[in-house]
């Protein structure tokens, strides 16, 4: 046991009781705590964190029962018998500390109690049901095949262990690093403390503070890792139904989009493409060429993301079936029989993801997809689920060579799945950045895929029940998700499926699904004024596609998500955890987007921290709370007043619209703000040898407005002078300057005075000079 500051001390070891304590610190602002029950086989995760080194210890000893740690931000004080640990700020202000009843080790596992503090509220946790504030709930983490789920269900798909507590003005973060099951419990069924609970008798954990929510998640993507910059193909709508074929419904489907001019990136195929499920095959009387049949598609400027479940077909003369069993990739007993359970296809075996030799097998198994030209892949029943719902707990995992039970590889079992997939795609298509969608997740899958939350259903509870689990997924370092629009189980009606999509167009995934056996979910699906209404919020969402990209480039670069809560800044205003505003979200760093259910005819909206616009009619609302009139073909949008975004042109697809041509859009305001916009070409590696547009702006109010744009970074580089110019809030008497010049009748560019919003479904860029007045520009 150290006892005094010792700089070569990378590691402090306590035994307590029946406790073991191992601390150690892996980064600035962040201890890790790991509690081993003594002649307890400690099994450690492989698989969620990235970090690589230790930092000495700072430790000092405060008197014979208590030592200190100082770790950046803050301090822990570390009580050796009974063991148990606060954390207080560098300032003396405590944030966090065991409850006095400690360490609890019982026949269930072993827990470790927390303190509650008066009014302490809890956020993240990943995809669960609830209110966005946890206190007063409890929950547990195993990844679940759930069905239909409802407003309190638990569990669901996937397991993200990592939660913001906020003790007034302190936040912190806890990341429980274990995949077993676990539970957490924030006052649920008590007032004294919350817990978590490890049942594999070792818990190890990692206690964050940085002085801010924002903080906490970038350190927590530190711990973790990172996603990459998507495919802009990616940020467009996507088409799926359970199941489209054969291969004519496809082409019909893609045809359709384009006559009806509604913007549509890529198509789905649902189990019913495969030849009796086994994956890896086609049916080949739906689908006859498959490599003729995605290259038409191609040709029309769609992608096609194929459906891949884990379960192979025993069969005998089933190449995968043949070639997993020879490799000897599946999941087995204790006694080396092979496991086999009941999934699509009947009875199957399942490969052990937690083998690499399984997921190289993998790899090998989708070389054929990639020479067909199928763009991506969408990985399902991989909680793992079977029609039992769960492996037998004994079944065996190579666990990477730790060799355990399906106890501790049930809830990696979809990450590592996902991973195999992510990787095939880099090793096998490297100049093209993956696209990987994902049911079940663990802590960490965000490196590999986004994530969908699942087989909701089409009701109104559900439309606000998905942007919860999307913005709790957020919090949790999560950025790229989104749910099924418009419901997958169930009957959506026009009016319900006006509201989703207008929901669905903000967030980072966007697709349409539904359930075999139900309505289709295509834009056109619900009449003539849902698919008007279909086509406005899609189409605007191509038009917005330069700010939105810009905002998965800040993701990916700054850690800021895409979707951001109102607790994410505003974690300290109780109105970001109410029901009324819980659902509220940012897109980037100047959208608001307000969901309401249908029928309402007015709505509540909170306004925080300035002036915003509504985006569609541009009328002006103070800071605060306000009671809006609801419009039946749109939802409250607002821009931040003194904020700039970046819009193109709309087109067919994603990849064309980000060419341009492009828009600025200034919004008049009496703060200073800034902000960033990014341009690439969309799908390859070009950005990382400096092939981008990094473009900054600024706006400094006064008695002369002046805005900045300018390229900045990259070797793409942008051309402000010859970029269109919105101006909103703004009239012919009030004197501003663009980089540095006024407006001038003498220049060729043009500046567009906006008095109706240009993102009014009813502005026509083709016919400007009827609704606005025309001014130039030089820039």
């Amino acid at each position: 046991m150290a006892s005094t500051s010792d700089p070569s001390k990378d590691i402090l070891q306590l035994l307590s009781g029946e406790i073991e304590v191992v601390i150690t610190q892996p980064l600035e602002d962040v201890l890790r705590i790991q509690l081993i029950t003594r002649n307890k086989k400690r099994i450690e995760n492989p698989y969620s964190t990235v970090f690589k080194d230790k930092r000495p210890l700072d430790i000092q000893r405060v008197n014979d029962e208590s030592l200190q740690v100082n770790v950046g931000k803050f301090k822990a004080i570390i009580y050796e018998n009974p063991f148990r640990i606060s954390f207080y700020t560098t300032k003396g202000e405590l944030i966090n500390r065991d409850a006095d009843l400690g360490i609890q080790i019982q026949e269930n596992g072993i827990s470790v109690l927390k303190e509650l503090q008066q009014g302490e509220r809890f956020i993240g946790l990943g995809e669960k049901t609830g209110p966005i504030d946890r206190r007063g709930w409890q929950y547990t983490h195993w990844n679940t095949d759930a069905f239909a789920y409802h407003q309190e269900f638990d569990p669901l798909y996937s397991s993200i262990p990592f939660y913001i507590g906020i003790n007034g003005h302190l936040p912190y973060g806890i990341f429980v690093n274990n995949t077993c099951r676990t539970d957490f419990n924030f006052g649920a069924s008590n007032d004294r403390f919350s817990f978590f609970r490890s049942t594999d008798g070792y818990i190890d954990y990692f206690f964050i503070f940085t002085g801010d929510v924002k903080g906490i998640i970038s350190k927590y993507l530190d711990l973790t890792g990172r996603p990459e910059l998507p495919p802009v193909w990616a940020l467009g709508y996507q088409q799926c139904r359970y199941s489209y074929y054969p291969e004519e419904e496809l082409l019909l489907l893609a045809d359709t989009f384009r006559k009806k001019k509604i913007p549509c990136d890529v198509l789905y195929l649902d189990i019913h493409y495969m030849d009796e499920y086994k994956v890896f095959t086609w049916n080949k009387e739906r689908f006859s060429d498959p490599k003729k049949f995605l290259a038409d598609l191609k040709g029309k400027g769609f992608k096609v993301v194929i459906i891949q479940d884990p379960g192979i077909k025993v069969e005998d003369g089933y190449a995968a079936c043949d070639s997993g069993k020879k490799e000897d990739v599946f999941v087995k007993y204790p006694d080396g029989e092979l496991y086999v359970g009941e999934a699509w296809p009947g009875r199957c075996y399942f490969p052990d993801f937690t083998d690499e030799r399984a997921r190289n097998w993998w790899k090998r198994q989708m070389r054929a997809h990639f020479e067909e030209g199928v763009a991506g892949f969408w990985n399902d029943m991989n909680e793992p689920a079977v029609w039992g719902k769960n492996f037998p707990d004994f079944t065996r995992f190579t666990y990477d060579g730790q060799h355990t039970s399906h106890l501790h590889a049930h809830n990696v079992y979809g990450m590592q799945m996902v991973r195999a997939t992510y990787e095939a795609q880099k090793e096998l298509r490297p100049d093209k950045r993956p696209f990987a969608l994902t049911r079940a997740a663990f802590a960490g899958t965000q490196r590999y895929a986004w994530k969908w939350t699942g087989d909701n259903i089409s009701n109104e509870e559900h439309l606000l029940l998905g942007q919860r689990l999307i913005n709790s997924l957020s919090l949790s370092g999560y950025f790229f998700s989104g749910n099924d629009v418009g419901g997958f189980i169930g009957e959506c009606w026009p009016e319900l499926f006006m509201r989703w999509i207008a929901v669905g167009a903000f967030n980072p995934f966007f697709r349409g699904h539904s359930m075999i056996n139900s309505r289709d979910h295509e834009p056109w699906s619900f009449g003539e004024e849902a698919e008007e209404v279909s086509r406005n919020f899609i189409t605007l969402r191509y038009k917005l596609l330069p700010y939105l990209y810009s905002a998965f480039y800040q993701a990916v670069i700054y850690d800021e998500p895409v979707n951001r809560p109102m607790a994410y800044t505003l974690y300290y205003d109780e109105r970001s955890f109410s029901h009324a505003y819980g659902h509220q979200f940012y897109v980037g760093s100047s959208i608001l987007v307000c969901p309401v259910l249908p029928g309402q005819a007015y709505g509540k909206v909170w306004l925080p921290e300035g002036d915003y616009y509504n985006m569609f009619t541009s009328k002006i609302y103070a800071e605060g709370e306000h009671v809006v009139e609801l419009h039946r073909h749109r939802i409250p949008v607002f821009v931040r007043a003194g904020h700039a975004l970046m819009s193109a042109e709309a087109s067919e697809n994603a990849e064309n619209t980000l060419r341009g041509p492009y828009q600025f859009h200034l919004y008049k305001g009496n703060k200073p703000s800034s902000g960033l916009f990014y341009l690439d070409e969309g799908e390859g590696y070009g950005y990382k040898n400096g092939e981008y547009s990094l473009i900054k702006w600024e706006f400094i109010p006064g008695n002369v407005h002046q805005w900045k744009i300018q390229h900045v970074e990259g070797n793409m580089y942008f051309d402000v002078s010859k970029t269109e110019v919105y101006l909103h809030g703004y009239t012919e008497s009030d004197v501003l300057e663009i980089n540095g010049k006024k407006p001038s009748y003498y220049s060729t560019e043009w500046m567009w005075i906006a008095p109706v919003s240009s993102f009014d479904p009813y502005f026509k860029q083709t016919d400007r000079s009827t609704i606005i007045k025309v001014i130039k520009v030089s820039m």
